[in-house]
């Protein structure tokens, strides 16, 4: 077994053990590689080991795997301009990162001009960061609202970056909060949306945003190395 494939098992089993902790079927948590940096060789080498969801974090880099690996899930998970959304549109599996009515509706238009339907996620600053992009909890209503008059764009759930610290438990409350927040955006019953994505943990706190109930776990370092 190589050293990929190696740790692409050691993160399954970290996954199938907090879903164990929590009581949910570990199968119902999607492994999402994220390729930022990584070459050609090491996707090969993941997708030989059984991973077929990858995650890139720029437009440029997105298109360019897609388009070698066309076959496999490629999730857009960075900060996505309006003016390059056209590019990613149609190619992506799910945009994790919509983070303003402006792209939610550039989305539409590119996807209406593609005629698909194009999954996507609202992303949430649950922290407050002044750093990280984001809807504030407050504002996710009024996001669906306008998405629910966009015919071309389905919204599947919710995303977030956590803080970057040492200890995932210091961030545990970052993924309680989003699965609170999905919970109450599920009762507003707004629209036909089936919110039930939750794309939340990186490599340092995966396994807790596993156990407070991520969908989605988006990681990198573990699977491929530094």
């Amino acid at each position: 077994m190589g050293a990929i494939a190696a740790r692409l098992e050691a993160v399954r089993r970290q996954v199938a053990d907090a879903a164990d902790v929590a009581g949910r079927d570990p199968e119902d948590v999607r492994i999402v590689a994220v390729t930022k940096t990584v070459g050609v060789a090491e996707v090969q080498q993941a997708i030989a080991a059984g991973c077929h969801d990858f995650g890139e974090n720029r437009v440029q880099e997105f298109v360019g795997k897609h388009a070698l690996f066309p076959g496999e899930r490629w999730h857009f998970i960075g900060t996505l301009q309006s003016n390059k959304a056209r590019d990613v549109v149609g190619r992506a599996h799910l945009i994790h990162s919509v983070d303003s009515i402006k792209l939610l509706r550039a989305i539409d238009r590119h996807a209406l001009d593609a005629r698909v339907v194009q999954p996507v996620l609202l992303e949430v600053n649950v922290s407050g960061e002044e750093s990280k992009h984001g809807f504030a909890p407050d504002e996710l209503a009024d996001a669906l609202r306008s998405a629910r008059d966009l015919g071309n764009v389905e919204v599947r759930g919710l995303m977030t970056m956590a803080p970057l610290v040492r200890k995932g438990e210091d961030v545990r409350w970052v993924f309680r909060e989003l699965r609170n927040l999905l919970e109450r955006l599920q009762g507003l019953r707004i629209g036909t949306h089936d919110l039930t994505e939750l794309s939340m943990g990186m490599t340092n706190d995966f396994a807790q945003a596993v156990e407070e109930g991520a969908t989605i776990v988006r990681v990198g370092r573990a699977i491929f190395g530094r």
